[in-house]
Protein backbone atom coordinates (compact mmCIF):
# COMPACT_ATOMS: atom_id res chain seq x y z
CA UNK A 1 0.00 0.00 0.00
CA UNK A 2 2.52 2.46 0.96
CA UNK A 3 4.38 1.93 -2.46
CA UNK A 4 0.93 2.78 -4.46
CA UNK A 5 0.51 5.76 -2.17
CA UNK A 6 4.22 7.03 -3.41
CA UNK A 7 3.64 6.00 -6.71
CA UNK A 8 0.26 8.11 -6.44
CA UNK A 9 1.88 11.20 -4.93
CA UNK A 10 5.06 11.19 -7.54
CA UNK A 11 2.37 11.12 -10.61
CA UNK A 12 0.12 14.33 -8.69
CA UNK A 13 3.35 16.17 -8.07
CA UNK A 14 4.40 16.42 -11.39
CA UNK A 15 4.80 19.99 -12.66
CA UNK A 16 2.65 20.75 -15.52
CA UNK A 17 3.22 23.95 -17.65
CA UNK A 18 0.11 26.82 -18.46
CA UNK A 19 -1.13 24.70 -21.68
CA UNK A 20 -1.60 21.52 -20.08
CA UNK A 21 -4.59 20.54 -18.21
CA UNK A 22 -5.50 18.44 -15.86
CA UNK A 23 -7.88 15.49 -16.63
CA UNK A 24 -11.08 14.43 -14.59
CA UNK A 25 -8.55 11.19 -13.04
CA UNK A 26 -6.15 13.50 -11.70
CA UNK A 27 -7.99 16.00 -10.19
CA UNK A 28 -10.11 13.55 -7.90
CA UNK A 29 -6.55 12.22 -7.25
CA UNK A 30 -5.71 15.47 -5.88
CA UNK A 31 -8.49 15.94 -3.50
CA UNK A 32 -8.51 12.43 -2.66
CA UNK A 33 -5.01 12.18 -1.64
CA UNK A 34 -5.40 16.02 -0.05
CA UNK A 35 -8.39 14.23 2.20
CA UNK A 36 -5.93 11.46 3.19
CA UNK A 37 -3.08 13.52 4.62
CA UNK A 38 -6.11 15.70 6.63
CA UNK A 39 -7.28 12.78 8.36
CA UNK A 40 -3.60 12.15 8.72
CA UNK A 41 -3.50 14.82 10.97
CA UNK A 42 -6.28 15.11 12.77
CA UNK A 43 -6.96 13.14 16.09
CA UNK A 44 -7.99 10.16 14.70
CA UNK A 45 -5.01 8.54 15.40
CA UNK A 46 -4.30 9.90 18.55
CA UNK A 47 -4.61 9.08 22.42
CA UNK A 48 -4.28 11.77 25.02
CA UNK A 49 -2.80 13.83 22.53
CA UNK A 50 -0.40 11.98 21.74
CA UNK A 51 0.20 10.07 18.19
CA UNK A 52 -0.61 6.56 18.02
CA UNK A 53 1.07 3.94 15.58
CA UNK A 54 0.07 0.38 16.04
CA UNK A 55 2.62 -2.07 14.69
CA UNK A 56 0.69 -4.46 13.09
CA UNK A 57 1.44 -8.40 12.41
CA UNK A 58 0.96 -10.63 9.84
CA UNK A 59 -2.49 -11.36 10.61
CA UNK A 60 -3.82 -7.49 10.50
CA UNK A 61 -2.18 -6.82 7.63
CA UNK A 62 -4.74 -8.97 5.75
CA UNK A 63 -7.07 -6.15 6.46
CA UNK A 64 -5.34 -3.76 4.98
CA UNK A 65 -4.27 -4.75 1.77
CA UNK A 66 -5.08 -3.04 -1.35
CA UNK A 67 -6.49 -4.07 -4.09
CA UNK A 68 -7.24 -2.50 -7.49
CA UNK A 69 -11.04 -1.67 -7.33
CA UNK A 70 -10.28 0.09 -3.82
CA UNK A 71 -8.31 3.02 -3.76
CA UNK A 72 -7.91 6.52 -1.70
CA UNK A 73 -10.65 7.45 -3.66
CA UNK A 74 -13.45 5.03 -2.34
CA UNK A 75 -12.57 6.39 0.79
CA UNK A 76 -13.79 10.08 -0.11
CA UNK A 77 -17.02 8.39 -1.83
CA UNK A 78 -17.43 6.93 1.56
CA UNK A 79 -17.00 3.23 0.77
CA UNK A 80 -14.36 2.82 3.41
CA UNK A 81 -14.94 1.38 6.52
CA UNK A 82 -13.35 4.41 8.06
CA UNK A 83 -16.57 6.19 7.75
CA UNK A 84 -18.61 3.30 9.66
CA UNK A 85 -18.74 5.45 12.98
CA UNK A 86 -19.00 3.00 16.48
CA UNK A 87 -20.59 5.05 18.74
CA UNK A 88 -21.76 2.48 21.35
CA UNK A 89 -20.86 -1.24 22.16
CA UNK A 90 -23.36 -3.63 24.54
CA UNK A 91 -22.52 -6.66 25.33
CA UNK A 92 -25.25 -9.39 25.94
CA UNK A 93 -25.58 -13.16 26.58
CA UNK A 94 -25.13 -13.99 23.03
CA UNK A 95 -23.39 -11.11 20.73
CA UNK A 96 -22.32 -7.89 21.28
CA UNK A 97 -24.82 -4.52 20.01
CA UNK A 98 -23.03 -2.34 18.12
CA UNK A 99 -24.81 1.59 17.56
CA UNK A 100 -23.71 2.98 14.59
CA UNK A 101 -23.86 6.75 14.17
CA UNK A 102 -24.40 7.30 10.54
CA UNK A 103 -26.70 5.81 8.10
CA UNK A 104 -26.32 2.63 6.69
CA UNK A 105 -27.53 0.33 4.20
CA UNK A 106 -29.63 -2.43 5.82
CA UNK A 107 -29.44 -4.91 2.81
CA UNK A 108 -25.59 -4.30 3.52
CA UNK A 109 -23.55 -7.14 4.88
CA UNK A 110 -20.87 -6.13 7.42
CA UNK A 111 -17.91 -8.03 9.13
CA UNK A 112 -17.09 -7.66 12.79
CA UNK A 113 -13.09 -7.04 13.37
CA UNK A 114 -11.97 -7.82 16.59
CA UNK A 115 -8.66 -6.66 18.18
CA UNK A 116 -6.95 -7.39 21.07
CA UNK A 117 -3.25 -6.01 22.18
CA UNK A 118 0.01 -8.64 21.75
CA UNK A 119 1.58 -9.28 24.81
CA UNK A 120 -1.75 -8.65 26.98
CA UNK A 121 -0.96 -4.99 27.26
CA UNK A 122 -1.93 -1.78 25.49
CA UNK A 123 1.73 -0.11 26.42
CA UNK A 124 3.39 -2.63 23.40
CA UNK A 125 1.03 -0.68 20.06
CA UNK A 126 1.08 -4.47 18.69
CA UNK A 127 -2.43 -5.25 17.66
CA UNK A 128 -3.89 -8.81 16.22
CA UNK A 129 -6.66 -8.93 14.32
CA UNK A 130 -9.77 -11.46 14.01
CA UNK A 131 -12.51 -11.06 11.08
CA UNK A 132 -16.14 -12.62 11.74
CA UNK A 133 -19.43 -12.07 9.79
CA UNK A 134 -22.09 -9.83 11.42
CA UNK A 135 -25.34 -11.50 12.53
CA UNK A 136 -27.66 -8.73 11.57
CA UNK A 137 -27.93 -5.05 10.99
CA UNK A 138 -31.03 -3.17 11.26
CA UNK A 139 -32.64 0.78 11.95
CA UNK A 140 -32.73 1.89 15.56
CA UNK A 141 -33.97 5.56 16.05
CA UNK A 142 -33.16 8.65 13.19
CA UNK A 143 -29.64 9.05 15.26
CA UNK A 144 -28.52 5.41 14.45
CA UNK A 145 -28.41 1.92 13.41
CA UNK A 146 -27.35 -1.28 15.11
CA UNK A 147 -24.99 -4.05 13.88
CA UNK A 148 -25.61 -7.29 15.86
CA UNK A 149 -21.83 -8.84 16.19
CA UNK A 150 -20.68 -12.49 17.53
CA UNK A 151 -19.24 -12.83 21.24
CA UNK A 152 -15.69 -11.91 20.58
CA UNK A 153 -13.43 -14.44 21.17
CA UNK A 154 -11.14 -15.73 23.92
CA UNK A 155 -8.56 -12.66 24.71
CA UNK A 156 -10.45 -9.86 22.15
CA UNK A 157 -11.93 -7.01 23.16
CA UNK A 158 -15.70 -6.28 23.31
CA UNK A 159 -15.12 -3.08 23.80
CA UNK A 160 -12.63 -3.18 20.50
CA UNK A 161 -15.16 -3.99 18.13
CA UNK A 162 -15.11 -2.56 14.68
CA UNK A 163 -17.07 -3.21 11.28
CA UNK A 164 -16.07 -2.92 7.71
CA UNK A 165 -18.24 -3.28 4.80
CA UNK A 166 -18.13 -7.50 4.10
CA UNK A 167 -15.62 -7.77 1.25
CA UNK A 168 -14.13 -4.86 1.20
CA UNK A 169 -9.93 -5.31 2.38
CA UNK A 170 -8.82 -1.52 1.80
CA UNK A 171 -8.18 1.59 4.59
CA UNK A 172 -7.52 1.58 7.84
CA UNK A 173 -9.94 0.14 10.18
CA UNK A 174 -8.23 0.45 13.28
CA UNK A 175 -10.65 2.78 15.01
CA UNK A 176 -10.68 1.71 19.15
CA UNK A 177 -9.32 3.93 22.01
CA UNK A 178 -7.75 2.77 25.10
CA UNK A 179 -10.48 4.67 26.96
CA UNK A 180 -13.20 3.07 24.93
CA UNK A 181 -15.66 0.92 26.74
CA UNK A 182 -18.43 -1.61 26.46
CA UNK A 183 -21.87 -1.62 28.56
CA UNK A 184 -23.06 -4.84 29.99
CA UNK A 185 -26.97 -5.43 28.52
CA UNK A 186 -27.92 -5.09 32.12
CA UNK A 187 -26.86 -2.22 33.55
CA UNK A 188 -27.34 0.56 31.34
CA UNK A 189 -29.69 3.74 30.65
CA UNK A 190 -30.45 2.66 27.14
CA UNK A 191 -33.55 4.84 25.47
CA UNK A 192 -35.34 8.53 25.97
CA UNK A 193 -37.86 10.31 24.88
CA UNK A 194 -39.87 13.76 25.29
CA UNK A 195 -42.72 14.25 26.87
CA UNK A 196 -43.55 17.72 27.55
CA UNK A 197 -41.16 19.64 30.14
CA UNK A 198 -39.86 16.28 30.94
CA UNK A 199 -37.50 13.37 29.56
CA UNK A 200 -38.90 9.65 29.96
CA UNK A 201 -35.55 7.51 30.56
CA UNK A 202 -35.56 3.83 30.21
CA UNK A 203 -32.86 2.06 32.43
CA UNK A 204 -31.37 -1.44 33.21
CA UNK A 205 -30.32 -2.48 36.62
CA UNK A 206 -31.74 0.00 38.54
CA UNK A 207 -33.53 -3.32 40.20
CA UNK A 208 -36.51 -1.49 41.68
CA UNK A 209 -39.16 -3.31 43.07
CA UNK A 210 -41.62 -4.51 40.42
CA UNK A 211 -45.33 -3.19 39.97
CA UNK A 212 -44.35 -0.62 42.68
CA UNK A 213 -43.51 3.00 42.49
CA UNK A 214 -40.37 4.03 43.83
CA UNK A 215 -38.95 7.46 45.24
CA UNK A 216 -37.53 9.43 42.77
CA UNK A 217 -35.60 11.64 45.29
CA UNK A 218 -32.55 9.68 44.60
CA UNK A 219 -32.47 10.02 40.96
CA UNK A 220 -31.45 12.66 38.87
CA UNK A 221 -30.85 13.05 35.00
CA UNK A 222 -27.42 14.29 33.12
CA UNK A 223 -27.08 15.36 30.10
CA UNK A 224 -24.30 15.78 27.56
CA UNK A 225 -22.82 14.98 24.20
CA UNK A 226 -20.76 12.04 24.82
CA UNK A 227 -19.13 9.87 28.25
CA UNK A 228 -21.09 11.05 30.32
CA UNK A 229 -20.42 8.59 32.97
CA UNK A 230 -17.26 10.26 33.01
CA UNK A 231 -17.45 13.92 32.91
CA UNK A 232 -20.48 14.32 35.77
CA UNK A 233 -18.74 17.76 36.47
CA UNK A 234 -19.48 19.22 32.97
CA UNK A 235 -23.30 18.03 32.32
CA UNK A 236 -26.49 19.54 32.74
CA UNK A 237 -28.64 17.94 35.71
CA UNK A 238 -31.78 17.79 36.24
CA UNK A 239 -33.93 16.26 39.73
CA UNK A 240 -36.38 13.14 38.86
CA UNK A 241 -40.11 13.35 39.55
CA UNK A 242 -41.01 9.98 39.35
CA UNK A 243 -39.70 6.28 39.10
CA UNK A 244 -40.74 3.20 38.82
CA UNK A 245 -39.50 -0.26 37.67
CA UNK A 246 -37.21 1.03 34.34
CA UNK A 247 -38.67 4.11 33.80
CA UNK A 248 -37.55 6.71 35.01
CA UNK A 249 -38.86 10.93 34.50
CA UNK A 250 -37.17 13.87 35.11
CA UNK A 251 -37.27 16.87 33.86
CA UNK A 252 -35.86 18.93 31.60
CA UNK A 253 -32.88 21.21 31.99
CA UNK A 254 -34.32 24.70 32.22
CA UNK A 255 -32.77 26.09 29.33
CA UNK A 256 -34.45 24.27 26.96
CA UNK A 257 -37.70 23.56 28.96
CA UNK A 258 -39.35 25.98 26.88
CA UNK A 259 -38.09 24.57 23.52
CA UNK A 260 -37.67 20.70 23.78
CA UNK A 261 -36.48 20.25 20.29
CA UNK A 262 -33.45 21.89 21.39
CA UNK A 263 -32.97 18.33 23.49
CA UNK A 264 -33.19 15.76 20.22
CA UNK A 265 -29.87 13.90 19.92
CA UNK A 266 -28.54 14.74 23.54
CA UNK A 267 -27.35 12.13 25.18
CA UNK A 268 -28.94 11.65 28.90
CA UNK A 269 -28.30 8.89 31.40
CA UNK A 270 -29.44 8.58 35.38
CA UNK A 271 -27.60 9.63 38.59
CA UNK A 272 -28.23 7.50 41.44
CA UNK A 273 -27.75 6.94 45.00
CA UNK A 274 -25.40 4.66 46.12
CA UNK A 275 -23.22 3.24 49.28
CA UNK A 276 -19.51 3.03 48.50
CA UNK A 277 -17.49 1.91 51.46
CA UNK A 278 -18.98 4.19 54.17
CA UNK A 279 -19.86 6.82 51.93
CA UNK A 280 -23.02 7.27 49.88
CA UNK A 281 -22.05 8.49 46.36
CA UNK A 282 -24.13 9.44 43.31
CA UNK A 283 -23.10 7.25 40.52
CA UNK A 284 -23.84 7.35 36.92
CA UNK A 285 -24.93 4.55 34.69
CA UNK A 286 -23.73 3.98 31.73
CA UNK A 287 -25.44 5.08 28.84
CA UNK A 288 -26.17 4.98 25.08
CA UNK A 289 -29.94 6.95 25.24
CA UNK A 290 -30.10 9.62 23.38
CA UNK A 291 -33.29 12.07 23.47
CA UNK A 292 -35.82 11.60 20.55
CA UNK A 293 -38.95 13.48 20.13
CA UNK A 294 -42.01 12.42 18.37
CA UNK A 295 -41.86 11.04 15.00
CA UNK A 296 -43.49 12.60 12.19
CA UNK A 297 -46.34 10.18 11.62
CA UNK A 298 -47.35 10.19 15.15
CA UNK A 299 -48.79 14.46 15.16
CA UNK A 300 -52.12 13.66 14.33
CA UNK A 301 -54.06 16.03 16.14
CA UNK A 302 -55.18 18.45 13.63
CA UNK A 303 -56.52 14.98 11.62
CA UNK A 304 -58.49 13.11 14.87
CA UNK A 305 -57.07 10.20 16.94
CA UNK A 306 -57.70 6.46 15.46
CA UNK A 307 -60.08 4.75 17.67
CA UNK A 308 -58.76 1.97 18.56
CA UNK A 309 -55.04 0.81 18.29
CA UNK A 310 -52.77 -2.41 19.26
CA UNK A 311 -49.24 -2.30 20.70
CA UNK A 312 -47.21 -5.82 21.02
CA UNK A 313 -43.79 -7.10 21.30
CA UNK A 314 -42.79 -10.22 19.32
CA UNK A 315 -39.54 -12.21 19.13
CA UNK A 316 -39.33 -14.79 15.96
CA UNK A 317 -43.46 -14.66 15.75
CA UNK A 318 -43.05 -14.24 11.68
CA UNK A 319 -45.22 -17.39 10.92
CA UNK A 320 -48.30 -15.84 13.21
CA UNK A 321 -48.14 -12.26 12.53
CA UNK A 322 -50.19 -11.87 9.52
CA UNK A 323 -53.33 -14.43 10.80
CA UNK A 324 -53.52 -11.95 13.70
CA UNK A 325 -53.16 -9.03 11.92
CA UNK A 326 -55.75 -9.58 9.24
CA UNK A 327 -58.36 -10.80 11.65
CA UNK A 328 -57.78 -7.94 14.15
CA UNK A 329 -58.13 -5.57 11.64
CA UNK A 330 -61.37 -7.10 10.44
CA UNK A 331 -62.25 -6.35 14.45
CA UNK A 332 -62.07 -2.44 14.06
CA UNK A 333 -57.90 -2.03 15.08
CA UNK A 334 -56.83 0.96 13.05
CA UNK A 335 -52.85 1.60 13.99
CA UNK A 336 -50.18 -1.22 15.08
CA UNK A 337 -47.02 -0.86 16.86
CA UNK A 338 -45.06 -3.87 16.28
CA UNK A 339 -41.71 -3.72 19.02
CA UNK A 340 -39.53 -6.30 18.21
CA UNK A 341 -37.06 -7.78 20.04
CA UNK A 342 -34.46 -9.44 18.05
CA UNK A 343 -36.08 -11.53 16.28
CA UNK A 344 -34.24 -13.14 13.13
CA UNK A 345 -37.07 -14.75 11.18
CA UNK A 346 -37.63 -12.99 8.50
CA UNK A 347 -40.81 -10.98 9.88
CA UNK A 348 -39.52 -7.49 8.98
CA UNK A 349 -40.24 -8.34 5.45
CA UNK A 350 -43.44 -10.02 6.87
CA UNK A 351 -44.06 -6.62 8.53
CA UNK A 352 -43.36 -4.46 5.28
CA UNK A 353 -45.63 -6.63 3.06
CA UNK A 354 -48.45 -5.91 5.26
CA UNK A 355 -47.39 -2.29 5.67
CA UNK A 356 -48.06 -2.29 2.08
CA UNK A 357 -51.18 -4.16 1.96
CA UNK A 358 -52.38 -0.86 3.65
CA UNK A 359 -52.99 -2.13 7.29
CA UNK A 360 -50.98 0.47 8.49
CA UNK A 361 -47.93 -0.79 10.30
CA UNK A 362 -45.01 0.86 12.39
CA UNK A 363 -41.83 -1.62 13.34
CA UNK A 364 -40.13 -0.73 16.02
CA UNK A 365 -36.51 -2.03 16.89
CA UNK A 366 -36.23 -3.13 20.26
CA UNK A 367 -33.19 -4.86 20.91
CA UNK A 368 -33.14 -4.77 25.00
CA UNK A 369 -33.82 -8.41 26.40
CA UNK A 370 -36.28 -8.70 29.12
CA UNK A 371 -38.13 -5.67 28.93
CA UNK A 372 -41.70 -5.82 27.78
CA UNK A 373 -42.63 -3.61 30.71
CA UNK A 374 -40.58 -0.89 29.79
CA UNK A 375 -40.93 -1.30 25.79
CA UNK A 376 -45.13 -0.82 27.06
CA UNK A 377 -44.35 2.62 28.22
CA UNK A 378 -42.49 3.40 25.73
CA UNK A 379 -45.59 2.37 23.11
CA UNK A 380 -48.09 3.89 25.24
CA UNK A 381 -45.99 7.35 24.78
CA UNK A 382 -46.14 6.68 20.99
CA UNK A 383 -49.35 5.81 20.98
CA UNK A 384 -51.01 8.72 23.00
CA UNK A 385 -50.92 11.10 20.48
CA UNK A 386 -52.74 8.69 17.55
CA UNK A 387 -54.69 6.60 19.81
CA UNK A 388 -57.83 7.18 21.58
CA UNK A 389 -57.29 3.11 22.77
CA UNK A 390 -54.69 1.11 22.53
CA UNK A 391 -54.66 -2.76 23.22
CA UNK A 392 -51.70 -4.23 24.69
CA UNK A 393 -52.20 -8.38 23.71
CA UNK A 394 -49.95 -10.77 22.53
CA UNK A 395 -49.60 -12.70 18.68
CA UNK A 396 -51.54 -15.81 20.21
CA UNK A 397 -54.34 -14.33 21.43
CA UNK A 398 -57.76 -13.39 19.29
CA UNK A 399 -60.61 -11.42 20.84
CA UNK A 400 -64.16 -13.86 20.35
CA UNK A 401 -67.36 -11.74 20.55
CA UNK A 402 -69.96 -14.84 21.06
CA UNK A 403 -73.42 -13.25 20.83
CA UNK A 404 -72.34 -10.59 18.24
CA UNK A 405 -70.96 -13.42 16.30
CA UNK A 406 -73.87 -15.37 15.61
CA UNK A 407 -75.91 -11.97 15.22
CA UNK A 408 -76.42 -10.46 11.65
CA UNK A 409 -76.15 -6.90 11.61
CA UNK A 410 -77.99 -4.49 9.69
CA UNK A 411 -75.03 -4.49 6.82
CA UNK A 412 -71.72 -6.33 6.61
CA UNK A 413 -70.83 -9.53 8.33
CA UNK A 414 -71.84 -10.03 11.69
CA UNK A 415 -69.40 -8.65 14.27
CA UNK A 416 -67.57 -6.36 12.15
CA UNK A 417 -65.86 -3.98 13.58
CA UNK A 418 -67.25 -5.44 17.19
CA UNK A 419 -63.47 -4.14 19.08
CA UNK A 420 -63.54 -0.81 17.74
CA UNK A 421 -67.31 -0.57 18.54
CA UNK A 422 -67.21 -1.62 22.21
CA UNK A 423 -64.20 0.60 22.93
CA UNK A 424 -65.95 3.61 21.36
CA UNK A 425 -68.82 3.46 23.73
CA UNK A 426 -66.39 4.03 26.60
CA UNK A 427 -64.77 7.00 24.94
CA UNK A 428 -66.62 9.63 26.66
CA UNK A 429 -66.88 8.21 29.87
CA UNK A 430 -65.21 9.68 32.60
CA UNK A 431 -64.31 7.28 34.82
CA UNK A 432 -63.44 3.82 32.81
CA UNK A 433 -60.01 4.02 31.09
CA UNK A 434 -59.30 0.30 30.99
CA UNK A 435 -60.82 -2.49 29.48
CA UNK A 436 -60.34 -5.91 30.90
CA UNK A 437 -60.96 -9.25 28.63
CA UNK A 438 -60.94 -12.79 30.24
CA UNK A 439 -58.48 -14.83 28.38
CA UNK A 440 -58.67 -19.06 27.91
CA UNK A 441 -56.24 -21.21 27.46
CA UNK A 442 -55.65 -23.52 24.33
CA UNK A 443 -53.79 -26.60 24.34
CA UNK A 444 -52.13 -28.62 21.69
CA UNK A 445 -55.84 -30.02 20.88
CA UNK A 446 -53.86 -33.60 19.95
CA UNK A 447 -51.29 -32.03 17.11
CA UNK A 448 -48.07 -32.85 16.43
CA UNK A 449 -47.29 -30.03 13.79
CA UNK A 450 -48.28 -26.79 13.83
CA UNK A 451 -51.55 -25.86 11.99
CA UNK A 452 -50.85 -25.04 8.20
CA UNK A 453 -54.61 -22.75 8.31
CA UNK A 454 -53.67 -20.84 11.50
CA UNK A 455 -53.96 -21.26 15.48
CA UNK A 456 -57.46 -20.46 15.12
CA UNK A 457 -58.11 -23.60 12.57
CA UNK A 458 -55.78 -25.97 14.93
CA UNK A 459 -56.07 -25.50 18.11
CA UNK A 460 -59.56 -26.06 19.64
CA UNK A 461 -59.19 -27.64 22.90
CA UNK A 462 -58.77 -25.02 25.94
CA UNK A 463 -58.72 -25.56 29.48
CA UNK A 464 -61.60 -24.80 32.05
CA UNK A 465 -61.06 -22.26 33.82
CA UNK A 466 -60.01 -18.90 32.17
CA UNK A 467 -56.66 -17.47 33.24
CA UNK A 468 -56.00 -13.91 33.79
CA UNK A 469 -57.15 -10.97 31.42
CA UNK A 470 -55.59 -8.84 29.09
CA UNK A 471 -56.49 -4.91 28.62
CA UNK A 472 -57.15 -1.90 26.71
CA UNK A 473 -56.41 0.99 27.99
CA UNK A 474 -56.85 5.27 27.23
CA UNK A 475 -52.90 6.60 26.59
CA UNK A 476 -53.73 9.85 27.99
CA UNK A 477 -55.22 8.68 31.00
CA UNK A 478 -52.37 6.80 32.01
CA UNK A 479 -50.68 6.87 35.58
CA UNK A 480 -47.45 9.72 35.25
CA UNK A 481 -44.81 6.91 36.00
CA UNK A 482 -46.36 4.73 32.74
CA UNK A 483 -46.14 1.67 35.39
CA UNK A 484 -47.41 -1.84 33.85
CA UNK A 485 -47.68 -5.05 35.19
CA UNK A 486 -47.02 -6.12 31.08
CA UNK A 487 -50.79 -5.71 30.09
CA UNK A 488 -51.91 -3.62 32.74
CA UNK A 489 -50.99 0.05 33.50
CA UNK A 490 -51.32 2.08 36.70
CA UNK A 491 -54.06 4.52 35.76
CA UNK A 492 -54.44 8.54 36.19
CA UNK A 493 -56.29 9.26 40.19
CA UNK A 494 -60.18 8.70 39.82
CA UNK A 495 -60.45 6.15 36.59
CA UNK A 496 -60.66 2.58 36.76
CA UNK A 497 -61.53 -0.58 34.95
CA UNK A 498 -64.55 -2.41 33.30
CA UNK A 499 -64.45 -6.15 32.81
CA UNK A 500 -66.34 -7.64 29.96
CA UNK A 501 -68.86 -10.00 30.76
CA UNK A 502 -67.46 -13.59 28.70
CA UNK A 503 -70.92 -13.67 26.81
CA UNK A 504 -69.84 -10.36 25.30
CA UNK A 505 -66.27 -11.23 24.68
CA UNK A 506 -63.54 -13.44 25.41
CA UNK A 507 -60.36 -13.80 24.45
CA UNK A 508 -58.47 -17.19 22.80
CA UNK A 509 -55.20 -17.73 24.26
CA UNK A 510 -53.63 -20.00 22.04
CA UNK A 511 -50.65 -20.42 24.67
CA UNK A 512 -50.01 -24.04 24.60
CA UNK A 513 -49.02 -24.94 20.81
CA UNK A 514 -47.34 -27.71 19.41
CA UNK A 515 -44.06 -29.10 21.35
CA UNK A 516 -42.01 -27.14 18.91
CA UNK A 517 -43.45 -23.75 18.83
CA UNK A 518 -43.75 -23.84 22.62
CA UNK A 519 -40.38 -24.77 23.15
CA UNK A 520 -39.13 -21.99 20.95
CA UNK A 521 -41.61 -19.45 22.43
CA UNK A 522 -40.86 -20.22 25.75
CA UNK A 523 -37.00 -20.03 25.65
CA UNK A 524 -36.17 -16.87 26.72
CA UNK A 525 -39.50 -14.54 27.66
CA UNK A 526 -39.71 -10.64 26.87
CA UNK A 527 -41.31 -9.77 29.77
CA UNK A 528 -38.63 -8.15 32.98
CA UNK A 529 -40.06 -9.98 36.27
CA UNK A 530 -41.06 -13.06 34.46
CA UNK A 531 -38.31 -15.83 34.41
CA UNK A 532 -36.96 -17.64 31.30
CA UNK A 533 -38.85 -21.47 31.61
CA UNK A 534 -35.20 -22.87 31.36
CA UNK A 535 -34.48 -21.39 35.05
CA UNK A 536 -34.98 -23.02 38.35
CA UNK A 537 -37.56 -20.31 39.81
CA UNK A 538 -41.23 -19.82 40.13
CA UNK A 539 -42.13 -23.28 39.41
CA UNK A 540 -45.45 -22.99 40.54
CA UNK A 541 -46.23 -19.16 39.15
CA UNK A 542 -49.02 -19.35 36.40
CA UNK A 543 -46.29 -17.95 33.97
CA UNK A 544 -45.26 -21.52 33.44
CA UNK A 545 -46.59 -24.40 32.01
CA UNK A 546 -48.01 -26.91 34.63
CA UNK A 547 -45.84 -29.62 34.86
CA UNK A 548 -42.98 -28.17 32.71
CA UNK A 549 -39.68 -28.79 34.10
CA UNK A 550 -36.75 -26.51 33.15
CA UNK A 551 -35.13 -28.54 30.02
CA UNK A 552 -36.40 -28.72 26.77
CA UNK A 553 -37.56 -32.48 27.07
CA UNK A 554 -41.08 -32.72 25.69
CA UNK A 555 -43.36 -34.09 28.58
CA UNK A 556 -44.94 -37.01 27.99
CA UNK A 557 -48.55 -36.74 26.09
CA UNK A 558 -47.61 -32.96 25.65
CA UNK A 559 -50.40 -32.87 22.69
CA UNK A 560 -53.34 -34.25 24.97
CA UNK A 561 -52.40 -31.79 27.70
CA UNK A 562 -54.51 -28.37 28.73
CA UNK A 563 -57.68 -29.98 27.25
CA UNK A 564 -60.64 -30.33 29.09
CA UNK A 565 -63.25 -28.26 26.77
CA UNK A 566 -63.38 -28.66 23.02
CA UNK A 567 -64.34 -24.94 21.94
CA UNK A 568 -64.81 -24.49 18.46
CA UNK A 569 -66.83 -21.15 18.30
CA UNK A 570 -64.02 -18.87 16.49
CA UNK A 571 -62.90 -22.12 14.20
CA UNK A 572 -66.66 -22.43 12.97
CA UNK A 573 -67.06 -18.57 12.56
CA UNK A 574 -64.42 -18.23 10.48
CA UNK A 575 -65.07 -21.05 8.06
CA UNK A 576 -68.63 -19.75 7.49
CA UNK A 577 -67.65 -16.46 6.91
CA UNK A 578 -64.07 -15.95 5.91
CA UNK A 579 -63.19 -19.02 3.61
CA UNK A 580 -62.91 -18.61 0.09
CA UNK A 581 -66.48 -20.66 -1.12
CA UNK A 582 -64.63 -22.43 -4.27
CA UNK A 583 -60.66 -23.03 -2.03
CA UNK A 584 -61.60 -22.83 1.44
CA UNK A 585 -58.53 -20.77 2.04
CA UNK A 586 -59.04 -18.17 4.39
CA UNK A 587 -57.73 -14.61 4.06
CA UNK A 588 -54.55 -14.82 5.43
CA UNK A 589 -53.65 -18.05 3.56
CA UNK A 590 -55.31 -16.05 0.58
CA UNK A 591 -52.21 -13.22 1.06
CA UNK A 592 -49.33 -16.00 0.83
CA UNK A 593 -50.17 -17.32 -3.09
Amino acid sequence: MDSEQRRKKKRTGRPYSHTQHFSARTLFLCLSFFVFLLFLSSDRFSIGGSSFHPVLNASTLSLLSSSASHSLLDSFNGKSSLHLRVADRVIFPDHVLLMVSNKIQQQQTFDCVYYKFLNGSHETDQVDALIQPAFSTDEYDEFRFIVRCPIPPMNYSAAMVDLRRQGEMSGHYWSSRSNQTAKMWDKVAYDAALDGDTVVVFIKGLNLRPHKISDPTQFSCHFGLKNLEKHEGSLLRTKAVTAAQEVVRCLLPRGIRNNPEKAHGLRVTLGHDTVNGRARVHELMPSVSRIRGSSPEVKRRNRGKYELCACTMVWNQASALREWIAYHAWLGVQRWFIYDNNSDDGIDKVIEDLDVEGYNISRKTWPWIKTQEAGFSNCALRARDECNWVGFFDVDEFFYFPHAFHHQGEQGLPGENSLQLLVANFSSSTTVAEIRTTCHSFGPSGLSLPPKQGVTMGYTCRLQSPERHKSIVRPDMLDVTLLNVVHHFRLREGFGYHNLPESTAVINHYKYQVWETFKAKFFRRVATYVVDWQEDQNKGSKDRAPGLGTEAIEPPNWRLQFCEVWDTGLKDFLLSYFADPATGLLPWERSLL
